[in-house]
Protein backbone atom coordinates (compact mmCIF):
# COMPACT_ATOMS: atom_id res chain seq x y z
CA UNK A 1 0.00 0.00 0.00
CA UNK A 2 1.57 3.52 -1.30
CA UNK A 3 1.22 6.43 0.55
CA UNK A 4 -1.31 8.99 0.22
CA UNK A 5 -0.28 12.65 -0.68
CA UNK A 6 -3.19 13.91 0.01
CA UNK A 7 -6.57 12.70 0.30
CA UNK A 8 -10.14 13.58 -0.67
CA UNK A 9 -13.56 13.20 0.66
CA UNK A 10 -16.61 12.15 -0.94
CA UNK A 11 -18.17 15.61 -1.00
CA UNK A 12 -14.33 16.73 -2.58
CA UNK A 13 -14.98 14.01 -5.41
CA UNK A 14 -18.32 15.20 -5.76
CA UNK A 15 -17.69 18.72 -6.23
CA UNK A 16 -14.64 18.61 -8.57
CA UNK A 17 -16.78 16.25 -10.52
CA UNK A 18 -19.49 19.33 -10.74
CA UNK A 19 -16.70 21.64 -11.42
CA UNK A 20 -15.37 19.09 -14.57
CA UNK A 21 -18.05 19.13 -15.74
CA UNK A 22 -19.54 22.68 -16.02
CA UNK A 23 -16.04 23.89 -17.23
CA UNK A 24 -15.06 22.98 -21.44
CA UNK A 25 -11.60 21.54 -21.48
CA UNK A 26 -11.32 21.31 -17.79
CA UNK A 27 -9.81 17.95 -16.78
CA UNK A 28 -9.56 18.61 -13.03
CA UNK A 29 -7.95 21.14 -10.26
CA UNK A 30 -4.70 22.31 -8.75
CA UNK A 31 -3.65 22.24 -5.16
CA UNK A 32 -1.43 24.77 -4.15
CA UNK A 33 -0.30 27.49 -1.37
CA UNK A 34 0.82 31.16 -1.91
CA UNK A 35 2.09 33.73 0.58
CA UNK A 36 -0.48 35.92 2.04
CA UNK A 37 -3.28 36.57 5.00
CA UNK A 38 -2.47 37.52 8.27
CA UNK A 39 -1.33 33.96 9.59
CA UNK A 40 1.16 34.31 6.35
CA UNK A 41 -0.05 31.67 3.99
CA UNK A 42 -2.87 30.76 1.92
CA UNK A 43 -4.32 27.52 0.06
CA UNK A 44 -5.10 28.11 -3.91
CA UNK A 45 -7.55 25.85 -6.13
CA UNK A 46 -7.22 26.54 -9.46
CA UNK A 47 -8.56 24.91 -12.92
CA UNK A 48 -6.66 22.50 -14.75
CA UNK A 49 -7.24 22.23 -18.32
CA UNK A 50 -3.45 21.38 -19.14
CA UNK A 51 -1.60 19.75 -16.41
CA UNK A 52 1.91 20.63 -15.45
CA UNK A 53 4.20 17.28 -15.41
CA UNK A 54 5.81 19.04 -13.17
CA UNK A 55 3.54 18.83 -10.29
CA UNK A 56 2.30 15.66 -8.22
CA UNK A 57 -1.17 13.48 -9.55
CA UNK A 58 -3.72 12.73 -7.21
CA UNK A 59 -6.83 10.32 -8.99
CA UNK A 60 -10.16 8.79 -6.45
CA UNK A 61 -12.64 7.88 -8.84
CA UNK A 62 -12.05 9.98 -11.54
CA UNK A 63 -11.69 12.82 -9.83
CA UNK A 64 -8.13 14.26 -10.71
CA UNK A 65 -5.80 17.07 -8.37
CA UNK A 66 -2.68 17.90 -9.15
CA UNK A 67 -0.60 19.29 -6.80
CA UNK A 68 2.36 22.32 -7.23
CA UNK A 69 5.84 20.95 -6.34
CA UNK A 70 6.64 24.12 -4.12
CA UNK A 71 3.49 23.10 -2.27
CA UNK A 72 4.05 19.33 -1.58
CA UNK A 73 6.01 19.16 1.88
CA UNK A 74 3.78 21.70 3.24
CA UNK A 75 0.59 19.74 2.06
CA UNK A 76 1.85 15.66 2.73
CA UNK A 77 -1.15 14.29 4.52
CA UNK A 78 -3.97 17.11 4.19
CA UNK A 79 -7.50 16.17 3.85
CA UNK A 80 -8.96 18.12 1.35
CA UNK A 81 -12.90 18.19 1.82
CA UNK A 82 -15.87 20.20 0.55
CA UNK A 83 -18.75 21.88 2.84
CA UNK A 84 -21.58 23.82 2.14
CA UNK A 85 -23.65 25.40 5.42
CA UNK A 86 -25.30 28.68 5.11
CA UNK A 87 -21.95 30.72 6.45
CA UNK A 88 -19.52 28.87 4.15
CA UNK A 89 -19.12 27.24 1.29
CA UNK A 90 -15.85 25.95 -0.71
CA UNK A 91 -13.12 23.15 0.19
CA UNK A 92 -11.38 22.24 3.47
CA UNK A 93 -8.18 21.01 4.55
CA UNK A 94 -7.15 19.21 7.47
CA UNK A 95 -3.91 19.47 7.46
CA UNK A 96 -1.65 18.09 10.04
CA UNK A 97 1.01 20.45 9.16
CA UNK A 98 -0.93 23.09 9.87
CA UNK A 99 0.74 24.87 13.33
CA UNK A 100 -2.13 27.91 13.57
CA UNK A 101 -4.74 29.73 11.41
CA UNK A 102 -5.83 33.32 11.67
CA UNK A 103 -9.18 33.80 13.21
CA UNK A 104 -11.60 34.05 9.79
CA UNK A 105 -9.79 31.10 8.92
CA UNK A 106 -8.48 32.74 5.47
CA UNK A 107 -5.26 31.93 6.05
CA UNK A 108 -2.92 29.87 7.72
CA UNK A 109 0.59 29.23 8.95
CA UNK A 110 2.43 25.77 7.97
CA UNK A 111 5.36 24.02 8.60
CA UNK A 112 7.32 21.43 6.02
CA UNK A 113 6.38 18.02 6.67
CA UNK A 114 8.90 16.12 8.83
CA UNK A 115 10.07 13.53 6.38
CA UNK A 116 11.98 11.50 8.47
CA UNK A 117 8.78 11.28 10.59
CA UNK A 118 6.07 10.14 7.62
CA UNK A 119 8.84 7.31 6.53
CA UNK A 120 9.14 6.22 10.25
CA UNK A 121 5.34 5.89 10.85
CA UNK A 122 5.00 4.09 7.62
CA UNK A 123 7.20 1.77 8.33
CA UNK A 124 5.57 0.81 12.09
CA UNK A 125 1.89 0.66 9.96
Amino acid sequence: MGFSLVNLTDDAVHRIHEIVADRDGALGLRLGIKKGGCAGMEYTVDLVTEPDPKDDHVEVDGAHLWIAPEAMLFLLGTEVGFEKSPLRTGFTFRNPNESSACGCGESVELEAADLKELAEARKSA
